[in-house]
This record gives structure tokens, sequence and C-alpha cells, in this order.
């Protein structure tokens, strides 16, 4: 299928999704440029995992579109969708590992289920993808002899197997060490470089994701409440981002839970006593 290669390569408009009658999304409206790396960031619970999902297929829209590669993701059937699939990568939180195939067969399954190519071929280019994430040493080792930063390194190495045109990465930071924290940053950002890829990111980690990512959108509700480049968001007077860029406590996304003040329900509970 022929699509206008200066467009974004996900364009998502007016995307609305709810599990039954309970809104996750509303409103939605994005775009990630073909080679930039784009950061989703926002409270936990308010729709980023789900946006993956829409983006990859697995959801449909309750409204509007997902665009991917000018293809409109939501009205296609399986076996386009599959296709479509075969282009995009996905690193999932944690890694995600066959805990029963060594970090060799991790990475080369997606190779062995989506092409002929010869096992000849299929070791050498494991083995390639394995040094792009400096772990070619490794690829003997199963997954529980592996470190957690080893591990998010070879999940790596498996998603860029196919050598995807899109790149998602839900939580790619999580349980991190420092030092395995910023390898796993580097390597993102250097891979899409190198891949000529697109890369959505899903992530709280706000130092990590400034030093590498080309834009982000900030989601709260299930809304875009703000956007920018890192130094528009370093910047930012947006209270919402100063509180998440910073951490505070307490801001538009409160610390209390609703409740009526403190000294109304003491009051109250004393008037039923009497």
């Amino acid at each position: 299928m022929s699509f206008d290669s200066s467009a974004p390569l996900v364009q998502i408009s007016d995307l609305n999704f709810a599990y039954d009658s309970r809104p996750i999304l509303t409103g939605i409206n994005l775009e990630i440029p073909r080679g930039k790396l784009v950061a989703i960031m926002g409270t936990s619970g308010c729709g980023k995992t789900t946006l993956l999902r829409l983006i990859g297929g697995q959801l449909r829209p309750s409204q509007g579109q997902v665009v991917v590669a000018g293809q409109n993701v939501g009205s296609l059937s399986s076996s386009e969708l599959f296709t479509l699939r075969r282009r995009m990568g996905m690193l999932f939180q944690f890694g995600a590992l066959f805990t029963d195939l060594s970090v060799y067969d991790n990475v080369a399954f997606p190779l062995r289920e989506n092409t002929n190519l010869p096992e000849a071929l299929i070791h050498d280019l494991v083995l390639m993808k394995l040094h792009a994430v400096g772990l070619r040493g490794a690829h003997r080792l199963m997954p529980n002899e592996l470190s957690g930063g080893m591990a998010r390194r070879v999940a790596l190495a498996r998603a860029i197997a196919l050598d995807p045109m899109l790149m998602m990465y839900d939580e790619p930071f999580a349980g991190l060490d420092p030092i395995s924290l910023s390898i796993t940053g580097e390597l993102i950002r250097k891979l899409n470089d190198a891949l000529g890829a697109s890369s959505i990111m899903v992530t709280h980690d706000v130092p990590e994701s400034l030093k590498i990512v080309d834009y982000i959108y900030f989601m709260a509700g299930g809304k875009i409440v703000a956007q920018g480049t890192p130094d528009d968001i370093r910047n930012s007077t947006d209270p919402f981002v100063h509180q998440f860029i910073w951490g505070e406590s307490d801001g538009p996304v409160p610390f209390h839970y609703p409740a009526p003040t403190y000294a109304a329900e003491l009051i109250e509970r004393g008037d039923r006593h009497v």
C-alpha cells in the first residue's frame, strides 16, 4: 500500500476509547514523526499503555482513528494487521523473555516465526542484534542467569530483530539500577537513529527521558494536557507539567482523595454521638 513518506508515521485523530461505559481516552490527537523518539508521560492509570495497544491493534477505537504508515489500524483485517505488526517492535515492561529459551533463541524467535531465512543467516543476524546491545557473549545463557538490566537488553535485541519501522516501549526503565537505566536509555536513542525508525516510549522516568527524546506528550485523566520539546518541558510554567517534572506531592494531581473537609467530618461524627 502506497502512502505519503513525508507524513508522520503515526497519526492519531480525535481518538476515544472506553471499556463498556467507562471512558479511558478522550479526544486524543498526536503525531509521531518519522525518525523521531517521542515520550508519552503521565500519572499511573491515565491511559498510556492503552494508547500503545490501540496503535498495535490489540484494541479498537470507540471513536476516531489510529493511522500507522498510512493504514487505519482499526479497520484492518486480521491478516492485514499481522502484516503491519511485523513492521513494529515492542519492548514490554520487564522484558517478557521466554523463560525456557536461551538468549540466542529468544532473539531468533521472531526471525524464525516471520521469515523463511536459513538458519545460518538467522545465526548471523542474532549475533548482530546481540552485539548491538553489548551481549553477544551472553547468547548461550538462560533468562534466569541474567541481571535485570541484561534481560532488558536481550528483550531490546529481540524487539529490533526484524528492523521495525516503529518501536514501542512500555516503561523501559522500570526496576533498573542507575547504570542499567543509563545504558538502556542510550541504546534506545542510538538504535532508533541507526534503524531510521520512529519510537514511542511510555515512561515515568523524567531525567532519562528528557536526555534522549525529541518530543513529549503529557496525559492526565485520559487526555493530553501538555506537550513540547525537552526544552519546552524544562521551562514550562504549566502547573501539571511542573508538578510532574519536579515530583511535587500536591498540585493539579492532589495529594488528598476528594472528601468533605476534615473539620466538617469530625463535627458530623461528634453530632452522631451526642
